[in-house]
């Protein structure tokens, strides 16, 4: 069965209230593909969810950007899945790569998210990546590896998860991984999942790619076969994020 390609708007810290709604317009505006060739996901900070969610055309969707790695409570400043759940965000970004660098979290913490996430019935889009560091020493599979094994250990079904290839050296910095890197970890890891989980979630997990993705390298990326879509920085503020989502017809056309 093909995967279903995926194009993921991760706004990060970004957005006014009229900056928000003039997106939103230019999105409901817009002519994209239909719901059969690819699935959109919008994900602006906590605070605008709502606005964004009754603003948005049906056929699009909306993510947070994490949630708490349990149930509510004591935890000042953290948002939980079950309030997700309750304003009806059907979707969280989880471990990407800025909250393992900046706030420290592990591949143990992101695991424990993911599983409690998919437990409270949310879908997630599970983020994984390497350092320029990590890629100048060899060892991207190893720490992408890792990253994954980590989520693995703490869940046994994979059909509510989306994951997310985003090398941290391509991510805001304008550099982005070519075609053929992209697809060679892409590929390694679709080959991780079928020696490790199984065949079948190997050939149905989408793997989305994320680090720099515009409008104007979405159609060489999208060609690639085992790159499923995208996580989308910075140009999902922009108009162009419109041009990122068409890029799914390419799979259609090959």
């Amino acid at each position: 069965m093909a995967r279903k390609f995926f194009v993921g708007g991760n706004w990060k810290c970004n957005g006014t209230t009229e900056e928000v709604k003039k997106i939103v317009s230019t999105l409901n505006e817009a002519e994209v593909p239909s719901q059969d060739v690819v699935e959109v996901v919008i994900s602006p900070p906590f605070v605008f969810l709502p606005l964004v969610k009754s603003l948005l055309r049906p056929d699009f969707h909306v993510a947070a950007q994490n949630c708490w790695v349990k149930k509510g409570g004591a935890f000042t400043g953290e948002v939980s899945a079950e309030m997700l759940v309750n304003l009806g965000i059907p979707w969280v970004i989880l471990g990407h790569s800025e909250r393992r660098l900046l706030l420290g979290e592990s591949n143990e913490f992101v695991g424990d998210k993911v599983a409690y996430a998919l437990a409270q019935n949310l879908k997630v889009i599970a983020c994984v990546g390497e350092t320029l560091e990590q890629r100048e020493s060899g060892s991207t599979m190893e720490v992408v590896a890792a990253q994954t094994k980590s989520i693995s250990e703490r869940i046994s079904d994979w059909t509510n998860v989306v994951v997310a290839y985003e090398p941290v050296w391509a991510i805001g910095t304008g550099k982005v991984a070519t075609p053929a890197q992209a697809q060679e970890v892409h590929s390694v890891l679709r080959e991780w999942f079928h020696t490790n989980i199984s065949p079948e979630v190997a050939a149905s997990i989408r793997i989305i790619y994320g680090g720099s993705v515009n409008g104007a390298n979405c159609k060489e990326l999208a060609t690639q076969p085992d790159v499923d879509g995208f996580l989308v920085g910075g140009a999902s503020l922009k108009a162009e994020f419109v041009d990122i989502i068409k890029s799914a017809t390419v799979k259609t056309s090959t």
